[in-house]
This record gives structure tokens, C-alpha cells and sequence, in this order.
């Protein structure tokens, strides 16, 4: 199915998605796209590999599968951190099994900086969780994926995160405000971490937030009519629905 097709399926689902989808907005002069979602009306899940075992890596072959599968995406965005043969960095947990374990220690780069967190999808159901939080609950995840660093613990953001950096990226994380609604966002130009993270706490009101990845953050909305091209993903979250008969 392409761009076009999922367009007119978008447009017969609106019923559906009356309180879900894709809207530009700009904070502090910066634009993002933000997309939110209700778990409770929306089929919220992560993917990873097609029915071959073959990584899917692209919103292509993601919509090629789903469409074989009699479902379509109607939302998709690159969903954490991976190494280059594009296996998950961190916990990854698809149809309820574990594919990759948690790391908890600190490390390099941008997923080491502690604390980082995971995004767990269930039933109706969406939390973004702090790792530490997570091993000591355990809560049952259908899907879930690790990332980091979090973006906003508790409505404050990561203590390492400093107002004046110059360090600019495209940027993309997922947060889950106090209604249990999911916001992924993507900017429009390279931000700052202390800036991306203001729009999840001041705009969108997410207690909790996850930075998903940077440079290689690319989105899916057929409903703005958006697919961004670009190199192999690793894992992607992704809203799917039925196709119509």
C-alpha cells in the first residue's frame, strides 16, 4: 500500500481516530511534529523483523508486511537506539517475548547517560519508565523498547541536561502525559536536548519522556502525507489498524 492508498484509508478511519494523529506545532520558535495517541483506541506496537526473520528497516517494507498481514500503519517512527547490524541496543520485547535483555549500567553515548528509560506498550495501556523503576516493578509489557536518556523523570528534566549546549540534532522521543495519552514528537531543525525536552514537559505535559534517537530520526504520517526516507532502521514503533473490506 502507498502513500496515496494509506491517505484514503486515513481518511476512512477518521471516525476511529477522532482524538489521535499528527499536528506541526512550534514551542519557543522551534518546530516539531507531534503525533498522540489513545492506547485505549489504538493498536500501539513494536516491530523489529518480517515473517522471514529479515530486519524490516523501513517504512516500506513495514508497510509491505502489515499489508500481507491485512493491516496498515497509520503511524511510524523509529523506536530506539541500535547497533550496526540494527539489533536493539537495550530491553526490546515484541508480541509479549523478550528478544533483548535490559541494561542498567551507565556507558557511552547518549544511551548510557543515566538515567535512561523504556517505553512499554500493553493493552490499552502505555508508560514510559525509568530502567532502575522498571527491574524493580516489572510491569507486563506486550511491547516494549529501551532508549535513553529520559527526557523528563517526574516533570523535571535529566539533571545533565544544561540550558546553554550547542550540541544540535534532529531529535525524537515519546512521552505519556497524566491521561495516559502517548506523544511522539520530532523536530523540524537540530534542537538541544534541554530543548527538546521542555516541549515534553511544557507543552505536552508528559511527567515521563524518552528520547527515541537523533540523526536518523525519521517519521511516518500518512495522514500530513510524511514518509521520510533514509538509511536501515532498527526497531520502529508503529499505530496500525485493520484494512477496510
Amino acid at each position: 500500500m502507498g502513500i496515496r492508498a494509506a491517505l484514503v484509508l486515513i481518511l476512512f478511519l477518521l471516525p476511529r481516530l477522532a482524538a489521535a494523529g499528527c499536528q506541526s506545532l512550534t514551542h519557543e520558535g522551534r518546530r516539531y511534529t507531534v503525533c498522540s495517541f489513545d492506547p485505549v483506541q489504538t493498536q500501539l506496537r513494536m516491530f523489529l523483523r518480517d515473517d522471514t526473520g529479515q530486519i524490516i528497516g523501513s517504512f516500506a517494507r513495514l508497510e509491505a508486511l502489515l499489508d500481507s498481514r491485512g493491516a496498515v500503519p497509520i503511524f511510524a517512527m523509529n523506536g530506539g537506539m541500535y547497533h550496526p547490524d540494527r539489533a536493539p541496543v537495550g530491553l526490546y520485547i515484541e508480541d509479549g517475548q523478550v528478544l533483548a535483555p535490559t541494561v542498567a549500567r551507565a556507558g557511552p553515548g547518549n544511551f548510557g547517560m543515566l538515567p535512561n528509560g523504556i517505553l512499554c506498550l500493553a493493552d490499552g495501556r502505555a508508560e514510559v519508565i525509568e530502567t532502575r523503576r522498571y527491574l524493580d516493578r516489572m510491569p507486563e509489557c506486550r511491547h516494549a523498547t529501551q532508549s535513553g536518556p529520559m527526557l523528563v523523570i517526574d516533570g523535571a528534566l535529566h539533571p545533565r541536561f544544561l540550558p546553554d549546549s550547542t550540541s544540535r540534532h534532529i531529535r525524537n522521543g515519546v512521552g505519556v502525559d497524566a491521561d495516559g495519552r502517548v506523544h511522539f514528537a520530532i523536530s523540524a531543525r537540530p534542537v538541544t536536548f534541554h530543548e527538546f525536552a521542555r516541549l515534553f514537559r511544557d507543552v505536552l505535559g508528559t511527567p515521563q519522556a524518552l528520547y527515541l534517537d537523533g540523526k536518523i530520526s525519521r517519521l511516518f504520517a500518512p495522514d500530513i502525507n510524511r514518509a521520510d526516507g533514509g538509511l536501515p532502521m532498527g526497531p520502529i514503533v508503529a499505530a496500525v489498524a485493520d484494512a477496510p473490506r
